[in-house]
């Protein structure tokens, strides 16, 4: 029960001030002494303090900072609470808008004044084309190396920003951290859908994820079309009335998904094939050189191919089980080129392989089949004919169109401001004009929900997309190695080349733990495949965090939408500190 002094800086009396010196006990509790500071000093009263005084790490003369529990921070949608958990204020901002709940078309907290209202059509409507100059000035990763830099700036969503060094004024992005998005609804989200779509355009400007020229042209005939709509056409607003239509039009889907008639039955018995003429390439087989062709077929999710159509009653010359494997385009619509690559995981790391079609009506559907059976589906899913529709009408958006002469002479399109800097250094404005306005032609007809949409959707398909990069040392290994983290797997890529790998998938991990005294992570998956490495460019933290996120969303339904488990996410990217 000895009493002992304490040092109090007092943030609103200055920084010259001297400290106060506060005279307590052990058992005084924190409300005791904040009387005693207010007495002396009347500071504010929000504080961000323990709820009780230890006095074993209470010792005696220890400095004590007296602050203000809540400051502004420079973020576009709140003033932040500094002893709140970053997850938590992440929260807030759903609430604020990117996770609504609504009231006449907009969510609750806007509507409570014309001058919030006129904030949530602000924030709802998509920036302006940033100026050539502007883009030129930004900071551009130029490697892998760099980009896994980017990502060991991440805040620790379990503490707080005041425990994170972040001060008031504090300049903070707020970002999209996981590639997996639940509740997004564009007659209800429209903030929600445009930060994304900034953050997807912006991924794009700055070459944060690898695009093809054509892939360019149309990115930034949307950015062109997005611009002009803007002006005249909001996102469309929902009413009561289509909020009921739309939840018992999915509760329909659901209950469509979930029955099965016997036709159904039959038809998952007996799934569908595909069977065609397809030419093949292995750039690492020294006895295949070029294009091959061979006869192929797709069933379930395996590749066989053989000699000739004559000859698939034999045995394949070889079958791959594209279950788990790497799936991406390499396609040039003006070239005819209709190649699917292929990163096939195999006993000793990944066989890469490229097929090649005849046209983009068999390379829509045998790329679809990839894709699905990459996710162990098959082609008797249901999504089978929706993705090859997308895949067909993002080749079309590819195709030259014959455009009139104003089009073509359209001197309103600032053309620099729509593509990357690699573009803006092959081709001047004159030469980048009609070809984005070509592209402009399919697309100009889009509304701007569906123009956004459109964007997402083709950004989504990039072979890139969703990757998150983190330099780190394999267990045993003597050099540096990149961890590719995505939605449903981890990829070891070549840091030297740039070549993966490896993959493992999380729905074959058993388990993952982290030694925190030595910053190393151990992963367990099937077939007593273990894992261990080091992080470089980043702490082993913002890794946990990534693992246990992804795990987290995975457990997310449509009818557990609008609960989010706190206490589950915490125990899953926590780690220690929150346990």
């Amino acid at each position: 029960m000895a009493a002992w002094d304490l040092s109090v800086s007092v943030e609103e009396l200055g920084p010259d001030a001297p400290p106060l010196k506060i005279s307590v006990t052990s058992d005084l509790h924190i409300g005791g002494v904040i009387l005693k500071v207010v007495e002396k000093s009347q500071p504010a009263k929000n504080t961000s303090l323990p709820s009780l005084f230890d006095p074993l790490t209470l010792a005696l003369s220890i400095l004590i900072l007296f602050l203000k529990k809540h400051a502004p921070c420079r973020l576009a949608l709140c003033s932040f609470i500094n002893s709140v958990k970053v997850f938590r204020r992440v929260f807030i901002c759903a609430l604020a808008g990117i996770i609504p709940k609504l009231a006449n078309g907009m969510p609750a907290f806007f509507t409570e004044t014309p001058e919030t209202e006129a904030v949530y059509k602000m924030l709802a409507v998509s920036q302006p084309a940033p100026a050539p100059e502007t883009i030129a000035k930004l900071y551009r990763s130029t490697n892998i190396t760099e980009k896994a830099h980017i990502n060991s700036r991440w805040l620790d969503s379990s503490r707080s920003l005041l425990q994170q060094g972040v001060k008031e004024n504090d300049k903070l992005l707020l970002r999209f951290k996981y590639y997996t998005f639940h509740d997004i609804s564009p007659q209800a989200d429209a903030v929600r859908l445009t930060q994304l779509y900034e953050q997807a355009r912006w991924a794009i400007l700055l070459e944060e994820i690898e695009c093809t020229e054509e892939e360019m042209m149309v990115f930034a005939a949307l950015q062109y079309h997005i611009g002009k709509v803007s002006l005249t056409e909001q996102f469309v607003a929902s009413c009561p009335a289509m909020d009921d239509l739309d939840s018992a039009l999915q509760c329909l889907e659901v209950k469509m998904e979930g029955e099965s008639s016997a036709d159904d039955m039959l038809e998952t018995m007996t799934a569908p094939e595909l069977h065609d003429y397809l030419k093949i390439f292995r750039p690492k087989r020294l006895t295949l050189k070029g294009y091959k062709q061979y006869w192929f077929t797709f069933k379930d999710t395996t590749i066989s191919y053989f000699k000739s159509k004559e000859e698939s009653c034999k045995e394949p010359i070889q079958q791959m089980n594209l279950k788990g494997c790497e799936v991406a385009p390499d396609v040039s619509v003006a070239g005819q080129k209709f190649c699917i690559r292929l990163l096939i995981p195999g006993p000793e790391g990944m066989n890469e392989v490229y097929l090649r079609c005849e046209h983009e009506q068999q390379y829509s559907r045998w790329m679809a089949a990839c894709r699905l059976a990459s996710k162990g589906k098959t082609l008797a899913d249901s999504s089978f004919s929706s993705e090859v529709q997308s895949i067909q009408s993002f080749l079309a958006m590819q195709k030259t169109t014959p455009s009139t002469n104003a089009a073509q002479t359209d001197e309103s399109i600032n053309t620099h401001s729509l593509v990357s800097p690699r573009y803006q250094k092959k081709y001047k404005p004159k030469q980048l004009t009609p070809r984005i306005l070509e592209a402009y032609q399919n697309v100009a007809q889009l509304s701007l929900t569906d123009a956004i949409q459109k964007f997402l959707q083709i950004w989504q398909a990039l072979p890139d997309f969703g990757l998150s990069y983190i330099v780190v040392r394999f267990k045993g290994c003597r050099k540096d190695e990149v961890l590719g983290i995505a939605n449903n797997r981890l990829i070891r890529i070549d840091l030297s080349v740039g070549d993966v790998v490896k993959t493992w998938r999380y729905n074959t991990m058993r388990q993952w733990n982290v030694n925190w005294d030595i910053k190393q992570v151990a992963i367990e998956f099937d077939g007593n495949v273990n894992i261990a490495f080091s992080c470089v460019t980043a702490d082993c933290k913002i890794v946990h965090e990534y693992i246990g996120g992804y795990i987290f969303m995975s457990t997310r339904s449509r009818e557990q939408s609008n609960t989010l488990n706190e206490e589950l996410f915490h125990k899953l990217t926590g780690g220690h500190e929150a346990l």
